[in-house]
């Protein structure tokens, strides 16, 4: 008998023994397929040097597959109905540690010292739950963990998103923020047949690779992230009049013009035509005009 927890009859009987029933506000849907989670793991190319932090573990269908793979797999699950579910879908496991909590609200480089210490190598890999897609990435990104890098499952148009170029319809202020920290690629993209309950739209793998450096130098990262969310508040104006109303006043107009000019951007153009690069040019101009 086949044991792995993916597919459709034996997730139906692991559902059915606990009487579970999904909740719409967790965002839950869980994998029914052993291939694309084959290539979950490869993607993040986990070995027994790998140590892997998963958020939302389901029934432990992921899980299960990292834990064949890695050195030692720490799961966050916020949903107290699963831990029992997990405690016996993942019992011939000894390198898993289920930990019941919201991922958005612990410290991870705590956990990370004290369950990876023999690890070099740390991953985090998931099926993230749609509604808090955002929040869970930016929280990974912007704490600057000892990680190498992140694969997740996420709703397809958030990874067109991150991973879009300048110019593009789907480039903007998350893009540029996930960017600045890690190398966005799409893996590949999943349909909704693969999930139960099955979403209303396909998903797809994102790979993000941290980078060691960043790769623009700024003088202030938090004005930096400032400008580029002022500069994409209204999609629809300029970048003049966007940093005009949403980061500065209506008096700095004209400052705002003159630095424009100095760094030799149009301030006709649109937030989404500038690259990572041209921000940060444009950052540290204005702050030094603001800050001096």
């Amino acid at each position: 008998m086949n044991k792995d927890i993916a597919t459709p009859l034996r997730t139906k009987a692991i559902l059915e023994k606990y009487g579970f029933e999904f909740k719409k506000s967790l965002g839950q849907n869980f994998l029914i397929d052993l291939n694309i989670l084959h290539n979950i793991v490869k993607a993040a190319t986990v070995t027994n040097e790998t140590g892997v932090i998963e958020v939302g573990p389901g029934i432990g269908a992921l899980t299960e597959q990292l834990a064949k793979q890695a050195k030692k797999v720490v799961s966050f699950e916020i949903d107290q109905r699963l831990l029992p579910v997990l405690e016996d879908t993942l019992s011939s496991y000894q390198n898993i540690d289920i930990v019941h909590s919201d991922v958005l609200k612990v410290d991870l480089h705590r956990y990370i010292a004290e369950h990876f210490q023999e690890v070099n190598d740390v991953m985090v890999v998931a099926n993230l739950p749609y509604y808090v897609t955002t929040p869970i990435l930016m929280k990974l990104l912007e704490e600057k963990l000892p990680i190498r890098g992140i694969v997740v499952m996420i709703q397809a148009e958030v990874a067109d998103r991150i991973a879009a170029k300048p110019g593009t319809k789907d480039y903007g202020a998350l893009s540029i923020a996930a960017q600045y920290f890690a190398e966005a690629e799409k893996v590949m993209t999943v349909p909704g047949s693969v999930f139960i309950p099955q979403p209303r739209v396909d998903s797809a793998v994102l790979r993000l690779t941290v980078r060691e450096e960043p790769p623009v130098e700024l003088i202030d990262e938090a004005f930096f992230f400032r400008v580029f969310h002022a500069s994409f508040a209204n999609r629809r104006k300029t970048l003049l009049n966007n940093l005009t109303h949403n980061l500065l006043t209506k008096a700095e107009k004209t400052m705002i013009e003159d630095v424009l000019s100095d760094i030799q951007i149009d301030p006709r153009r649109r937030g989404e035509t500038l690259s990572l690069e041209e921000f940060a040019s444009l950052s540290n101009a204005l702050y030094k005009r603001v800050m001096d």
